[in-house]
C-alpha cells in the first residue's frame, strides 16, 4: 500500500485513537490526526517488518495495524509530554 493510503488510514486512525484513549491533550484534532498519520505509517512499516505480510489495499488487517500504530504513538506522546 502506498504512502497516500497510510496517510488516509492515519487520519481515521488518529480520530479513533482519540476515541479509544480520551484525555486532555492540547492541540486538538490537528495534533491527534498528525499523531495518527505518524502512527499509521509506523504501524505499517513495523507490521511488514515483523512478518504480518505485505500491507496491500484497504482491508481490515491494514486498518487494525494503522489503529494500533496510532494508539502506540499517542501513548508514547503522552508519556513524553508528562515526563
Amino acid at each position: 500500500m502506498g504512502i497516500v493510503s497510510w496517510v488516509i488510514f492515519g487520519l481515521v486512525a488518529g480520530a479513533l485513537a482519540k476515541v479509544f484513549m480520551p484525555g486532555d491533550d492540547a492541540g486538538g484534532l490537528l495534533k491527534t490526526t498528525a499523531l495518527g498519520i505518524v502512527g499509521a505509517l509506523a504501524g505499517g512499516f513495523v507490521g511488514t517488518a515483523l512478518g504480518f505480510g505485505k500491507v496491500t489495499g484497504f482491508n481490515v488487517r491494514s486498518f487494525v495495524i494503522a489503529i494500533a500504530g496510532a494508539l502506540v504513538v499517542l501513548w508514547a506522546y503522552r508519556l513524553v509530554r508528562k515526563g
